[in-house]
C-alpha cells in the first residue's frame, strides 16, 4: 500500500499509524483523553467521524473528509493555501501528530518522534467496505487480547454507536450501514475474519 496516497475533499479513509518502533502511545487515560480532545480540534472541523479505537500503540479511524464547501474551519487552523482558506487535508493530520508528540514528550521527558511517518490511509470506496473496516475497528482489541467483546473495550467508538448520549460521532450512518441497531450488535456478536480484512486494509 502507498502510505502517500493523496487525501482528497469528500472521501472516506480508514486512517491509521502506531508509534515509532511500536512504542505506546498512551500511558494513561489522560493520554487517551487529551489525543481524543485534540483530535476533536484538529480533525472534527474538517471531517465526519464514524468509528474510532485507541490501542496503547496504535490507533485506527474511519473518517469521511467533507466537502471544501461543509467547512468553516476556524482561522488559526488555516493556511490560506488555497482560495478556500484550507490546508491540504493530511496537513490537518500532521498538525494533531505534531501537537500531540510535543505534549507527550514535554510530559514524559522524552525527545524525538513519536508516531511513524507517515501516517497511513486506505481509501474506502463502497458501502459494504465501510462495514467491514467499523468491524475490524470495533474487533481490533479483541483481536489483540484486550477484551472478548468490544463492549468491555472503553476506548472505541462501539459504546458510542449504542448509546443515547450526545455525541459527534456520525452513528446514526453507522447504524444504517448496518440497517438496524440489532443487526449492528448481531454483526459484533459475531466472529469475525480480522486477518483477511487486515490484509486488504493494511495492503
Amino acid at each position: 500500500m502507498q502510505n502517500t496516497e493523496p487525501l482528497l475533499f469528500g472521501n472516506y479513509y480508514h486512517i491509521f499509524n502506531r508509534g515509532i518502533d511500536s512504542c505506546n502511545l498512551f500511558i494513561d487515560i489522560e493520554n487517551y483523553e487529551y489525543f481524543l480532545g485534540l483530535f476533536d480540534q484538529y480533525i472534527s472541523p474538517i471531517a465526519d467521524t464514524f468509528a474510532w479505537v485507541l490501542m496503547p500503540n496504535h490507533f485506527h479511524f474511519l473518517v469521511r473528509l467533507k466537502e471544501e464547501n461543509e467547512i468553516d474551519v476556524p482561522l488559526d487552523l488555516t493556511g490560506f493555501e488555497n482560495l478556500s482558506g484550507l490546508k491540504p487535508p493530511h496537513q490537518y493530520f500532521s498538525n494533531l501528530f505534531n501537537a500531540y508528540t510535543k505534549a507527550i514528550n514535554k510530559r514524559f521527558n522524552r525527545h524525538g518522534a513519536l508516531f511513524e511517518r507517515q501516517f497511513k490511509r486506505k481509501l474506502i470506496t463502497h458501502d459494504e467496505y465501510l462495514k467491514q473496516v467499523i468491524l475490524y475497528i470495533h474487533n481490533n482489541p479483541v483481536h489483540h487480547g484486550f477484551c472478548y467483546h468490544p463492549m468491555e473495550y472503553p476506548w472505541s467508538s462501539y459504546l458510542s454507536c449504542i448509546s443515547i448520549k450526545p455525541t459527534k460521532l456520525h452513528r446514526d450512518s453507522v447504524i444504517g450501514w448496518f440497517d438496524d441497531e440489532a443487526n449492528f450488535k448481531y454483526m459484533h456478536d459475531q466472529k469475525i475474519d480480522i486477518e483477511r480484512i487486515e490484509h486488504w486494509l493494511l495492503s
